[in-house]
């Protein structure tokens, strides 16, 4: 984390008894399937609910509305966003081939101006056939899907599934930086990017769980379900610019 000053403007610490529908919207029917994932998100607890003071969200295998596999997908989209500041999660790790974790935000003009123009920042994805590894990137027009912007962070002689870790990024004006426990390990700026920088706006946060996927690939006999991601804070943090 840099030295300057956090002030702490919005959060969820998970501590209720249901999920708080004035901080989160769940996506349901959703599939995902231009990324080819397999999953339909759902409202259910099954998929997404509140346990020991943690969002845990699961991914399961059963049949429902068609699918073979059930998530969630929970964002701020409509009720909360925000432009520059620090963005960071507490997350524990499902694991497994096939199985695709993300801590992410969207440009809040997505619904108008489409994607990639309005802009993507994943802030933590993992696929699960490397529970060592995360990786942090940038999505928007002339670099988006295999042409991204990122860095991976592999944990040496540990996996991100067997316990929590902070997952942030510190975000202002032609600059983003991306920590893992407060382990910087990348940067990026408008000079890295072959396209427009689009990071200048609104945007708000999604977390979700999916199953399959091109880049994570498929669940075979190896994968075990259902699979957890255990979510013990959401917090964003200002600096005072542009909020």
């Amino acid at each position: 984390m840099t030295n300057r000053t956090w002030k702490l403007i919005w959060q969820d610490e998970f501590e209720g008894a249901e999920i708080d529908h004035t901080r989160w919207r769940l996506d349901v029917g959703y599939t995902g399937e231009t990324n080819g994932e397999l999953e339909i998100y759902t409202d259910r607890p099954e998929n997404a609910r509140l346990e020991n003071s943690c969002l845990v969200i699961a991914a399961r295998e059963e049949e429902y509305q068609g699918f073979h596999y059930t998530s969630a997908r929970l964002k701020t989209q409509g009720l909360h966003a925000w432009t520059y500041g620090r963005v960071e999660a507490c997350i524990k790790l499902p694991y497994g081939q096939g199985i695709w974790p993300a801590f992410w935000m969207l440009g809040d003009d997505v619904s108008t101006i489409g994607w990639p123009d309005c802009g993507e920042i994943d802030i933590m994805e993992n696929i699960g056939h490397r529970p060592d590894m995360v990786r942090g990137t940038i999505h928007g027009p002339g670099f988006f899907r295999d042409d991204s912007i990122g860095a991976d962070l592999i944990l040496p002689d540990q996996k991100f599934c067997d316990d929590f870790h902070l997952y942030a990024i510190e975000w202002e004006p032609d600059e983003i930086r991306w920590y893992v426990d407060d382990h910087h390990y990348s940067t990026l700026t408008p000079r890295d990017v072959p396209g427009r920088w689009v990071f200048d706006h609104p945007f708000f946060i999604l977390l979700n769980l999916a199953v399959g996927g091109h880049w994570p690939g498929y669940p075979d006999q190896t994968t075990l379900f259902p699979q957890f991601m255990y979510v013990d804070y959401v917090r964003v943090y200002t600096t005072g610019v542009n909020q």
